[in-house]
Protein backbone atom coordinates (compact mmCIF):
# COMPACT_ATOMS: atom_id res chain seq x y z
CA UNK A 1 0.00 0.00 0.00
CA UNK A 2 2.75 2.64 1.15
CA UNK A 3 4.26 1.35 -2.43
CA UNK A 4 1.39 2.71 -4.20
CA UNK A 5 0.95 5.51 -2.51
CA UNK A 6 4.06 6.60 -3.26
CA UNK A 7 3.73 5.81 -6.76
CA UNK A 8 0.55 8.16 -7.32
CA UNK A 9 2.56 10.93 -4.97
CA UNK A 10 5.57 10.09 -7.70
CA UNK A 11 2.91 10.69 -10.71
CA UNK A 12 1.16 13.61 -9.04
CA UNK A 13 4.63 15.93 -8.23
CA UNK A 14 5.72 14.50 -12.17
CA UNK A 15 2.59 16.35 -13.81
CA UNK A 16 2.93 19.65 -12.01
CA UNK A 17 6.34 20.06 -12.56
CA UNK A 18 5.65 19.35 -15.93
CA UNK A 19 3.03 21.32 -16.39
CA UNK A 20 4.74 24.17 -14.40
CA UNK A 21 7.44 23.48 -16.90
CA UNK A 22 5.05 24.59 -19.83
CA UNK A 23 4.09 27.49 -17.54
CA UNK A 24 7.50 28.28 -17.12
CA UNK A 25 7.97 28.10 -20.68
CA UNK A 26 5.00 30.43 -21.60
CA UNK A 27 5.68 33.06 -19.00
CA UNK A 28 9.34 33.16 -20.29
CA UNK A 29 7.93 33.53 -24.00
CA UNK A 30 5.50 36.52 -22.52
CA UNK A 31 8.78 37.97 -21.01
CA UNK A 32 10.93 37.86 -23.95
CA UNK A 33 7.99 39.60 -25.85
CA UNK A 34 8.20 42.37 -23.40
CA UNK A 35 11.83 42.95 -22.94
CA UNK A 36 11.90 45.97 -25.34
CA UNK A 37 8.33 47.42 -23.33
CA UNK A 38 9.90 46.89 -19.84
CA UNK A 39 13.66 47.42 -20.65
CA UNK A 40 13.66 50.72 -17.83
CA UNK A 41 10.89 49.58 -15.64
CA UNK A 42 11.74 47.87 -12.33
CA UNK A 43 9.65 45.01 -11.33
CA UNK A 44 8.05 44.65 -8.83
CA UNK A 45 8.59 41.64 -7.63
CA UNK A 46 9.63 38.12 -8.78
CA UNK A 47 6.94 34.89 -9.10
CA UNK A 48 7.58 31.33 -9.31
CA UNK A 49 6.68 30.01 -12.30
CA UNK A 50 4.07 27.52 -10.76
CA UNK A 51 3.18 29.14 -7.71
CA UNK A 52 1.86 32.76 -7.91
CA UNK A 53 1.81 33.32 -4.37
CA UNK A 54 6.04 33.01 -3.77
CA UNK A 55 6.69 36.22 -4.30
CA UNK A 56 10.79 37.77 -3.86
CA UNK A 57 11.88 40.99 -3.69
CA UNK A 58 14.91 40.15 -5.85
CA UNK A 59 15.91 37.25 -8.19
CA UNK A 60 16.25 33.93 -7.61
CA UNK A 61 15.66 29.91 -7.19
CA UNK A 62 11.64 29.16 -6.59
CA UNK A 63 11.17 25.53 -3.92
CA UNK A 64 10.84 23.80 -7.36
CA UNK A 65 14.56 24.75 -8.53
CA UNK A 66 12.74 26.91 -11.06
CA UNK A 67 14.29 30.94 -12.16
CA UNK A 68 11.97 33.41 -10.68
CA UNK A 69 10.15 35.39 -13.22
CA UNK A 70 9.73 39.28 -13.12
CA UNK A 71 6.74 40.90 -12.33
CA UNK A 72 6.05 44.42 -14.00
CA UNK A 73 2.30 44.84 -12.90
CA UNK A 74 1.28 44.46 -16.56
CA UNK A 75 -1.96 42.29 -16.04
CA UNK A 76 -2.41 43.53 -12.12
CA UNK A 77 -6.30 43.18 -13.22
CA UNK A 78 -6.56 39.73 -14.61
CA UNK A 79 -4.40 38.59 -11.63
CA UNK A 80 -5.84 40.29 -8.48
CA UNK A 81 -8.11 37.72 -6.46
CA UNK A 82 -11.57 38.24 -7.60
CA UNK A 83 -11.32 38.67 -11.28
CA UNK A 84 -12.75 36.02 -13.80
CA UNK A 85 -12.10 35.70 -17.32
CA UNK A 86 -15.46 34.24 -19.19
CA UNK A 87 -15.16 33.19 -22.83
CA UNK A 88 -17.04 35.09 -25.22
CA UNK A 89 -19.72 32.48 -26.46
CA UNK A 90 -20.36 31.95 -22.87
CA UNK A 91 -20.99 35.87 -22.37
CA UNK A 92 -23.40 35.88 -25.47
CA UNK A 93 -24.96 32.45 -23.99
CA UNK A 94 -25.82 33.91 -20.52
CA UNK A 95 -26.91 37.13 -21.76
CA UNK A 96 -24.67 39.60 -20.33
CA UNK A 97 -25.31 42.90 -20.77
CA UNK A 98 -23.74 46.58 -19.05
CA UNK A 99 -24.54 49.77 -18.36
CA UNK A 100 -22.70 52.78 -17.52
CA UNK A 101 -21.74 54.53 -13.79
CA UNK A 102 -23.24 58.04 -14.51
CA UNK A 103 -23.23 61.40 -11.98
CA UNK A 104 -26.64 62.38 -11.35
CA UNK A 105 -29.30 63.25 -9.37
CA UNK A 106 -31.98 60.49 -8.39
CA UNK A 107 -35.64 60.55 -9.12
CA UNK A 108 -36.81 60.02 -5.57
CA UNK A 109 -40.15 58.97 -6.83
CA UNK A 110 -41.81 56.35 -4.65
CA UNK A 111 -43.88 52.97 -5.96
CA UNK A 112 -46.24 51.59 -3.41
CA UNK A 113 -49.57 50.48 -3.27
CA UNK A 114 -52.55 51.57 -0.63
CA UNK A 115 -56.04 50.92 0.19
CA UNK A 116 -58.79 53.65 -0.19
CA UNK A 117 -60.84 54.82 3.05
CA UNK A 118 -63.37 57.61 4.14
CA UNK A 119 -61.99 60.92 5.50
CA UNK A 120 -62.21 60.33 8.91
CA UNK A 121 -62.41 64.42 8.90
CA UNK A 122 -65.78 64.07 7.09
CA UNK A 123 -67.35 61.39 9.15
CA UNK A 124 -70.72 61.95 11.33
CA UNK A 125 -71.69 60.49 14.24
CA UNK A 126 -75.82 60.98 14.60
CA UNK A 127 -76.46 60.00 18.27
CA UNK A 128 -79.45 60.81 20.60
CA UNK A 129 -79.96 64.09 23.22
CA UNK A 130 -82.62 62.65 25.02
CA UNK A 131 -83.54 58.71 26.22
CA UNK A 132 -86.68 57.52 24.56
CA UNK A 133 -87.52 54.92 21.87
CA UNK A 134 -87.45 54.78 17.79
CA UNK A 135 -90.35 55.15 16.42
CA UNK A 136 -89.27 54.87 12.51
CA UNK A 137 -86.07 54.67 10.67
CA UNK A 138 -85.63 56.35 7.93
CA UNK A 139 -82.70 54.69 6.45
CA UNK A 140 -82.29 51.14 7.83
CA UNK A 141 -79.18 49.68 5.85
CA UNK A 142 -75.19 50.34 5.66
CA UNK A 143 -74.21 51.54 2.54
CA UNK A 144 -77.81 53.58 2.26
CA UNK A 145 -77.03 57.39 0.49
CA UNK A 146 -77.95 60.27 2.68
CA UNK A 147 -78.66 64.07 1.80
CA UNK A 148 -78.22 66.49 4.27
CA UNK A 149 -81.96 67.58 5.32
CA UNK A 150 -83.85 64.45 4.89
CA UNK A 151 -85.01 62.59 7.71
CA UNK A 152 -82.87 59.72 9.72
CA UNK A 153 -85.34 58.51 12.50
CA UNK A 154 -88.05 60.00 14.44
CA UNK A 155 -88.31 59.36 18.34
CA UNK A 156 -90.22 59.29 21.50
CA UNK A 157 -89.20 60.93 24.19
CA UNK A 158 -90.86 62.20 27.23
CA UNK A 159 -88.45 65.07 28.15
CA UNK A 160 -88.61 66.47 24.80
CA UNK A 161 -92.32 66.29 25.36
CA UNK A 162 -92.05 68.46 27.93
CA UNK A 163 -89.67 70.29 26.24
CA UNK A 164 -92.56 71.18 23.78
CA UNK A 165 -95.42 72.36 26.56
CA UNK A 166 -93.21 74.50 28.59
CA UNK A 167 -92.59 76.57 25.18
CA UNK A 168 -96.53 76.30 24.66
CA UNK A 169 -97.32 77.75 28.01
CA UNK A 170 -94.35 80.41 27.45
CA UNK A 171 -96.34 81.79 24.29
CA UNK A 172 -99.78 81.61 25.86
CA UNK A 173 -98.36 83.87 28.67
CA UNK A 174 -96.12 86.02 26.09
CA UNK A 175 -93.45 86.20 28.31
CA UNK A 176 -90.66 86.20 25.94
CA UNK A 177 -87.56 85.67 27.99
CA UNK A 178 -89.51 82.18 28.74
CA UNK A 179 -89.80 81.88 25.09
CA UNK A 180 -86.12 82.01 24.06
CA UNK A 181 -85.34 79.46 26.92
CA UNK A 182 -87.64 76.76 25.72
CA UNK A 183 -86.73 77.46 22.00
CA UNK A 184 -82.67 77.17 22.72
CA UNK A 185 -83.61 73.80 25.11
CA UNK A 186 -85.34 72.53 22.02
CA UNK A 187 -82.36 73.69 19.88
CA UNK A 188 -80.25 71.09 22.21
CA UNK A 189 -82.43 68.45 22.29
CA UNK A 190 -81.77 68.34 18.35
CA UNK A 191 -85.33 69.71 17.16
CA UNK A 192 -85.54 71.42 13.77
CA UNK A 193 -86.37 75.15 13.87
CA UNK A 194 -89.31 74.26 11.09
CA UNK A 195 -90.72 72.56 14.07
CA UNK A 196 -90.00 75.00 16.25
CA UNK A 197 -91.69 77.93 14.54
CA UNK A 198 -94.71 75.41 13.64
CA UNK A 199 -95.26 74.83 17.67
CA UNK A 200 -95.41 78.13 18.02
CA UNK A 201 -98.43 78.85 15.54
CA UNK A 202 -100.31 75.83 16.19
CA UNK A 203 -98.82 74.83 20.15
CA UNK A 204 -99.98 71.53 19.11
CA UNK A 205 -97.36 69.46 20.82
CA UNK A 206 -95.83 66.95 18.78
CA UNK A 207 -95.84 63.06 20.40
CA UNK A 208 -92.61 62.23 18.66
CA UNK A 209 -89.52 64.44 17.14
CA UNK A 210 -87.99 63.75 13.82
CA UNK A 211 -84.26 64.04 13.47
CA UNK A 212 -82.52 64.82 10.20
CA UNK A 213 -79.67 64.89 8.74
CA UNK A 214 -76.89 67.39 9.06
CA UNK A 215 -74.63 66.05 5.77
CA UNK A 216 -74.91 64.30 2.85
CA UNK A 217 -73.20 60.75 2.29
CA UNK A 218 -73.21 57.20 2.87
CA UNK A 219 -74.42 55.11 5.74
CA UNK A 220 -71.50 53.42 6.81
CA UNK A 221 -72.49 51.95 10.35
CA UNK A 222 -76.19 51.42 11.83
CA UNK A 223 -76.38 49.99 15.49
CA UNK A 224 -80.29 50.55 16.06
CA UNK A 225 -83.46 49.38 14.70
CA UNK A 226 -87.16 50.69 15.15
CA UNK A 227 -88.52 50.24 18.83
CA UNK A 228 -85.29 50.21 20.37
CA UNK A 229 -84.65 52.44 23.62
CA UNK A 230 -81.75 54.72 23.03
CA UNK A 231 -79.77 57.39 25.60
CA UNK A 232 -77.77 59.90 25.22
CA UNK A 233 -74.63 57.64 25.53
CA UNK A 234 -75.38 55.64 22.26
CA UNK A 235 -74.22 55.83 18.66
CA UNK A 236 -76.86 55.42 16.39
CA UNK A 237 -75.20 55.44 13.07
CA UNK A 238 -72.50 57.48 11.03
CA UNK A 239 -72.45 59.40 7.88
CA UNK A 240 -69.42 59.15 5.51
CA UNK A 241 -68.78 61.37 3.06
CA UNK A 242 -67.26 59.85 -0.84
CA UNK A 243 -66.32 63.49 -2.94
CA UNK A 244 -63.69 63.61 -0.98
CA UNK A 245 -61.54 60.45 0.70
CA UNK A 246 -57.94 59.07 1.83
CA UNK A 247 -55.52 56.31 0.61
CA UNK A 248 -53.32 55.14 2.89
CA UNK A 249 -50.18 53.83 1.35
CA UNK A 250 -47.66 52.15 2.84
CA UNK A 251 -43.84 53.29 2.36
CA UNK A 252 -41.03 51.14 3.48
CA UNK A 253 -38.79 52.47 6.70
CA UNK A 254 -35.82 53.27 4.02
CA UNK A 255 -37.84 55.68 2.03
CA UNK A 256 -40.33 57.33 4.36
CA UNK A 257 -37.46 60.08 5.36
CA UNK A 258 -38.01 60.75 1.66
CA UNK A 259 -41.85 61.71 1.52
CA UNK A 260 -43.08 65.00 3.03
CA UNK A 261 -46.26 66.76 3.20
CA UNK A 262 -47.57 68.85 0.17
CA UNK A 263 -45.73 65.95 -2.29
CA UNK A 264 -47.65 65.17 -5.34
CA UNK A 265 -48.81 62.08 -6.31
CA UNK A 266 -50.46 60.05 -9.06
CA UNK A 267 -52.94 57.18 -8.65
CA UNK A 268 -54.09 54.50 -10.59
CA UNK A 269 -56.49 51.26 -10.22
CA UNK A 270 -55.57 47.95 -12.16
CA UNK A 271 -59.77 47.20 -12.65
CA UNK A 272 -59.70 51.34 -14.59
CA UNK A 273 -57.21 51.40 -17.02
CA UNK A 274 -56.10 54.60 -18.80
CA UNK A 275 -57.88 56.39 -15.93
CA UNK A 276 -55.24 58.80 -13.08
CA UNK A 277 -55.78 60.18 -10.41
CA UNK A 278 -53.82 63.38 -8.58
CA UNK A 279 -53.22 64.32 -4.41
CA UNK A 280 -50.84 65.53 -2.44
CA UNK A 281 -49.77 63.97 0.89
CA UNK A 282 -51.65 65.09 3.85
CA UNK A 283 -49.81 63.55 6.45
CA UNK A 284 -47.19 61.22 7.42
CA UNK A 285 -47.78 58.24 10.65
CA UNK A 286 -45.03 58.87 13.28
CA UNK A 287 -44.78 55.29 14.05
CA UNK A 288 -43.82 52.08 11.86
CA UNK A 289 -44.98 48.35 11.75
CA UNK A 290 -42.90 46.60 13.30
CA UNK A 291 -43.30 43.48 11.65
CA UNK A 292 -43.40 45.10 7.78
CA UNK A 293 -40.91 47.62 8.74
CA UNK A 294 -43.45 50.26 7.12
CA UNK A 295 -44.81 53.58 7.56
CA UNK A 296 -48.03 54.42 6.15
CA UNK A 297 -48.60 58.25 4.17
CA UNK A 298 -52.48 59.77 4.22
CA UNK A 299 -53.03 60.98 0.88
CA UNK A 300 -56.44 63.12 -0.04
CA UNK A 301 -57.50 62.93 -3.21
CA UNK A 302 -60.85 64.61 -5.00
CA UNK A 303 -63.69 62.13 -5.83
CA UNK A 304 -66.44 64.20 -6.75
CA UNK A 305 -68.21 60.97 -9.10
CA UNK A 306 -68.00 58.74 -6.02
CA UNK A 307 -66.00 55.97 -8.29
CA UNK A 308 -63.63 55.46 -5.60
CA UNK A 309 -64.93 53.72 -2.80
CA UNK A 310 -63.17 52.53 0.57
CA UNK A 311 -61.14 48.93 0.86
CA UNK A 312 -60.31 49.43 -2.97
CA UNK A 313 -56.55 48.90 -3.80
CA UNK A 314 -54.68 51.67 -5.62
CA UNK A 315 -51.19 52.16 -7.20
CA UNK A 316 -49.02 55.07 -5.99
CA UNK A 317 -46.29 57.62 -7.45
CA UNK A 318 -45.51 59.62 -4.85
CA UNK A 319 -43.41 62.47 -5.90
CA UNK A 320 -40.79 62.59 -3.75
CA UNK A 321 -38.84 64.96 -6.00
CA UNK A 322 -34.53 64.61 -7.07
CA UNK A 323 -31.83 63.90 -4.24
CA UNK A 324 -28.26 65.70 -4.74
CA UNK A 325 -25.98 64.62 -7.27
CA UNK A 326 -24.06 61.31 -7.20
CA UNK A 327 -23.25 58.14 -8.83
CA UNK A 328 -26.25 56.51 -10.11
CA UNK A 329 -26.64 52.55 -11.73
CA UNK A 330 -29.64 50.38 -12.55
CA UNK A 331 -31.67 48.87 -9.95
CA UNK A 332 -31.11 45.89 -11.73
CA UNK A 333 -27.07 45.71 -11.54
CA UNK A 334 -26.88 45.95 -7.32
CA UNK A 335 -26.68 42.40 -5.45
CA UNK A 336 -28.32 42.88 -2.28
CA UNK A 337 -26.91 40.24 0.15
CA UNK A 338 -28.39 41.24 3.63
CA UNK A 339 -25.07 42.17 5.56
CA UNK A 340 -23.32 43.62 2.35
CA UNK A 341 -23.93 44.98 -1.47
CA UNK A 342 -22.56 44.16 -4.63
CA UNK A 343 -22.07 45.00 -8.20
CA UNK A 344 -20.03 43.35 -10.80
CA UNK A 345 -17.53 45.05 -12.63
CA UNK A 346 -16.81 44.58 -16.57
CA UNK A 347 -12.86 44.99 -16.95
CA UNK A 348 -13.12 44.39 -20.36
CA UNK A 349 -11.72 41.96 -22.75
CA UNK A 350 -14.25 38.97 -20.49
CA UNK A 351 -12.39 39.70 -17.39
CA UNK A 352 -15.21 40.47 -14.73
CA UNK A 353 -15.00 41.34 -11.04
CA UNK A 354 -17.11 41.45 -8.06
CA UNK A 355 -16.83 44.79 -5.76
CA UNK A 356 -18.36 45.80 -2.71
CA UNK A 357 -20.33 49.24 -3.01
CA UNK A 358 -21.85 51.42 -0.27
CA UNK A 359 -25.59 52.10 -1.52
CA UNK A 360 -27.35 55.80 -0.58
CA UNK A 361 -31.18 56.11 -1.68
CA UNK A 362 -32.74 53.73 -3.98
CA UNK A 363 -35.27 55.34 -6.60
CA UNK A 364 -37.70 53.49 -8.40
CA UNK A 365 -35.56 51.92 -11.22
CA UNK A 366 -32.27 53.05 -10.01
CA UNK A 367 -29.82 53.40 -7.13
CA UNK A 368 -27.50 55.87 -5.51
CA UNK A 369 -23.68 54.74 -5.25
CA UNK A 370 -21.85 56.28 -2.36
CA UNK A 371 -18.63 54.49 -2.88
CA UNK A 372 -17.07 51.56 -4.28
CA UNK A 373 -17.48 52.77 -7.91
CA UNK A 374 -16.04 54.80 -10.48
CA UNK A 375 -18.02 57.62 -12.42
CA UNK A 376 -17.75 55.73 -16.70
CA UNK A 377 -17.46 52.16 -15.15
CA UNK A 378 -18.88 49.58 -17.04
CA UNK A 379 -21.18 47.42 -14.53
CA UNK A 380 -23.32 44.25 -15.78
CA UNK A 381 -26.77 44.02 -15.21
CA UNK A 382 -27.95 40.41 -16.28
CA UNK A 383 -26.45 37.42 -15.52
CA UNK A 384 -24.35 39.15 -12.47
CA UNK A 385 -25.29 36.63 -10.12
CA UNK A 386 -23.70 33.49 -11.73
CA UNK A 387 -20.42 36.34 -12.53
CA UNK A 388 -20.53 37.26 -8.78
CA UNK A 389 -20.97 33.54 -7.34
CA UNK A 390 -17.83 32.66 -9.36
CA UNK A 391 -15.86 36.03 -8.04
CA UNK A 392 -16.82 35.45 -4.71
CA UNK A 393 -14.89 32.15 -4.79
CA UNK A 394 -18.05 29.75 -5.72
CA UNK A 395 -17.20 26.38 -7.26
CA UNK A 396 -20.17 26.16 -9.14
CA UNK A 397 -19.06 28.80 -11.79
CA UNK A 398 -16.55 26.51 -13.22
CA UNK A 399 -18.85 25.92 -16.10
CA UNK A 400 -17.92 28.83 -17.58
CA UNK A 401 -14.47 27.79 -19.09
CA UNK A 402 -14.52 25.60 -21.57
CA UNK A 403 -11.24 23.71 -20.47
CA UNK A 404 -12.65 22.55 -16.93
CA UNK A 405 -10.98 19.00 -17.62
CA UNK A 406 -7.70 20.59 -17.96
CA UNK A 407 -8.26 22.84 -14.73
CA UNK A 408 -9.01 19.82 -12.79
CA UNK A 409 -6.41 18.07 -13.79
CA UNK A 410 -3.58 21.07 -12.64
CA UNK A 411 -5.15 20.83 -9.57
CA UNK A 412 -3.89 17.04 -8.63
CA UNK A 413 -6.98 14.67 -7.08
CA UNK A 414 -8.70 17.69 -5.81
CA UNK A 415 -12.08 18.49 -7.43
CA UNK A 416 -13.21 21.36 -7.86
CA UNK A 417 -16.53 20.62 -7.34
CA UNK A 418 -16.39 18.49 -4.28
CA UNK A 419 -13.41 20.72 -2.51
CA UNK A 420 -14.07 23.30 -0.22
CA UNK A 421 -13.36 26.73 -0.94
CA UNK A 422 -11.94 27.52 2.49
CA UNK A 423 -9.85 25.19 5.37
CA UNK A 424 -8.78 26.04 8.89
CA UNK A 425 -5.27 24.13 9.44
CA UNK A 426 -2.90 24.70 12.74
CA UNK A 427 0.20 26.74 11.04
CA UNK A 428 3.40 28.60 12.37
CA UNK A 429 4.41 31.89 11.26
CA UNK A 430 7.92 31.36 9.99
CA UNK A 431 8.07 34.99 7.83
CA UNK A 432 6.22 38.22 7.83
CA UNK A 433 6.54 40.40 4.21
CA UNK A 434 4.43 43.32 5.53
CA UNK A 435 5.60 45.32 2.50
CA UNK A 436 4.04 42.92 0.11
CA UNK A 437 1.40 42.10 2.44
CA UNK A 438 2.61 38.31 2.74
CA UNK A 439 3.19 35.63 5.04
CA UNK A 440 4.92 32.20 4.98
CA UNK A 441 3.51 29.43 6.90
CA UNK A 442 4.18 26.29 8.28
CA UNK A 443 1.29 24.44 8.47
CA UNK A 444 -0.19 21.14 8.63
CA UNK A 445 -1.90 18.50 6.76
CA UNK A 446 -4.66 19.56 4.84
CA UNK A 447 -6.52 16.54 3.42
CA UNK A 448 -9.49 18.49 2.37
CA UNK A 449 -6.48 19.50 -0.81
CA UNK A 450 -4.88 16.59 -0.24
CA UNK A 451 -1.97 18.87 1.32
CA UNK A 452 1.00 17.25 2.91
CA UNK A 453 2.60 19.25 6.11
CA UNK A 454 4.76 22.11 4.29
CA UNK A 455 6.12 25.47 4.11
CA UNK A 456 4.86 27.67 1.38
CA UNK A 457 3.31 31.67 1.30
CA UNK A 458 0.20 32.99 1.41
CA UNK A 459 -1.01 36.75 0.19
CA UNK A 460 -2.45 38.07 3.43
CA UNK A 461 -6.62 39.72 2.81
CA UNK A 462 -6.97 43.18 3.48
CA UNK A 463 -9.39 42.22 6.78
CA UNK A 464 -6.40 40.18 8.27
CA UNK A 465 -4.12 42.70 11.16
CA UNK A 466 -0.33 42.14 9.89
CA UNK A 467 0.54 43.01 13.28
CA UNK A 468 -0.77 40.56 15.27
CA UNK A 469 1.38 38.11 13.34
CA UNK A 470 4.94 37.52 14.00
CA UNK A 471 7.46 34.99 13.64
CA UNK A 472 7.35 31.92 15.72
CA UNK A 473 3.80 32.53 16.34
CA UNK A 474 1.29 29.42 16.36
CA UNK A 475 -2.26 29.80 15.09
CA UNK A 476 -5.26 28.03 13.70
CA UNK A 477 -5.37 29.78 9.84
CA UNK A 478 -8.18 30.07 7.54
CA UNK A 479 -6.74 29.35 3.86
CA UNK A 480 -8.74 30.21 1.09
CA UNK A 481 -8.62 29.59 -2.35
CA UNK A 482 -8.83 32.99 -4.35
CA UNK A 483 -8.31 31.37 -7.97
CA UNK A 484 -6.44 28.54 -10.34
CA UNK A 485 -3.32 27.82 -7.96
CA UNK A 486 -3.92 30.75 -6.30
CA UNK A 487 -4.16 31.01 -2.46
CA UNK A 488 -4.28 33.47 0.30
CA UNK A 489 -4.90 33.51 4.36
CA UNK A 490 -8.30 34.85 4.95
CA UNK A 491 -8.56 34.63 8.77
CA UNK A 492 -6.86 33.86 11.56
CA UNK A 493 -7.30 32.34 15.71
CA UNK A 494 -4.59 32.96 18.07
CA UNK A 495 -5.13 30.63 21.49
CA UNK A 496 -4.39 33.38 23.67
CA UNK A 497 -4.46 31.21 26.62
CA UNK A 498 -2.05 28.50 25.00
CA UNK A 499 0.75 31.48 23.70
CA UNK A 500 0.52 32.74 27.17
CA UNK A 501 1.52 29.28 28.65
CA UNK A 502 4.25 29.12 26.15
CA UNK A 503 5.22 32.90 26.99
CA UNK A 504 5.35 31.62 30.56
CA UNK A 505 7.19 28.18 30.08
CA UNK A 506 9.85 29.91 27.86
CA UNK A 507 10.26 32.64 31.03
CA UNK A 508 10.37 30.19 33.40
Amino acid sequence: MKTVTKSLISLAVGFAVGAGAIGYVMQSTEVSDRSSGNAEKEPLYWVAPMDPNYRRDKPGKSPMGMDLIPYYGDDAEESSPGTVRIDPDVINNLGVTTATVTSSRLNLDIETVGYVQFDEDRVLTVSPRVEGWIEKLFVKAVGNSVKAGEPLYSIYSPEMVNAQEELVLASQRGNQVLIDAAEERLRALQVSESEIKKLKETRKIQKTITVKAKQSGVLDRLTVREGAFVTPSMNLMTIAQLDKIWVIAEVFERQLNQVEVGNDVQMNLEYAPGKEWQGKVDYVYPSLNSKTRTGQVRIHFDNPDGFLKPGMFANLNIKAGLGDKNLIIPKEALIRMGDSNRVVLALGDGKFKSVNVDVGRLGSSRVEILSGLMAGDDIVTSAQFLIDSESSKSSDFKRMQHDTHVDNESHGSMSSDTAPQAVWVEATVKNVMPQHSMVTLEHGEISEWDWPAMTMDFDVASDVELSQLSTGLSLHAEITQVGKQQYQLTSIHIPEQKQVTEQEHNHD
